[in-house]
């Protein structure tokens, strides 16, 4: 067997399912490969992980190649060229926004800096409304918002109109998010995320694109509810 391919079949003898963290331990490990059991289950977020870092999933009999550039071509988007990335954060999340921003121009995206510019205090809820109404205005293509735990800007967030904030905290939820409820604005925590997944989980979520179909009609029933209750008024 090959240095670079770890034992999987006798590492992980009695498992069932592979998962993220077994995939998170090979790619610190420096492996190319992991040898998957015939009849183990593989967790989407470790495909999603396996994919990002081009670790290769081979099947007893079968290879599976794991390349980000694998997934369905339907999947994946690129911004329109007037396409801004609206970002912004709390003086929790000011740091982890400043290396964020560095991550977007690797990847070839611009972006509108909505605050905060430095550590001192300030409240939530005023830069997700920032960011989250230039999405809804249409101004803005995406939105990614950081604050300690991400929860409470997505909350905010989603008070706007239009807006469909998702706090996602691995390549899974990132995925998902996008897929099934074509989500515009991301959340971040900086103190339960290293600045390793977040790259991954910024990357994958901006070029994941919206499934449609039955996720379509589920999507416009929440927008048809947020009509309801503003028509209530």
């Amino acid at each position: 067997m090959p240095a670079n391919q770890p034992n999987a079949s006798r590492a992980n003898r009695g498992k069932q399912v592979l998962t993220e963290r077994e995939v998170l331990q090979a790619w610190h490990e420096k492996k190319s490969s992991i040898a998957v059991p015939a009849k183990m289950l593989i967790t989407p977020a470790a495909r999603d992980a396996a994919k990002v870092r081009k670790i290769e999933l081979r099947r007893e009999g079968e290879a599976e190649k794991a390349s980000f550039t694998t997934a369905p071509s339907s999947a994946l988007v690129e911004p329109p060229a007037s396409g801004i990335v609206a970002i912004g954060a709390d003086h929790g999340g000011y740091t982890l926004k400043e290396q964020i921003k560095t991550h977007l121009r690797e990847l070839g995206y611009r972006f509108q800096d909505f605050g905060t510019f430095s550590e001192a205090p300030v409240d939530y809820p005023d830069v997700a409304e920032a960011v989250a109404t230039e999405v809804a205005n249409g101004k803005a293509w995406r939105g990614i918002i950081i604050d300690g735990a991400g929860i409470g800007s997505a909350i905010a967030a989603n008070k706007i109109p239009g807006v469909r904030a998702a706090n996602c905290h691995d390549l899974y939820t990132a995925r998902n998010s996008r897929e099934h409820n074509n989500a515009n604005v991301l959340t971040l925590g900086s103190r339960n995320l290293g600045i390793d997944i977040v790259k991954e989980v910024v990357q994958v979520w901006l070029a994941t694109g919206f499934g449609g179909g039955r996720h379509l009609r589920r999507v416009e029933k929440i927008g048809a509810l947020e009509k309801k209750f503003l028509a209530a008024k």
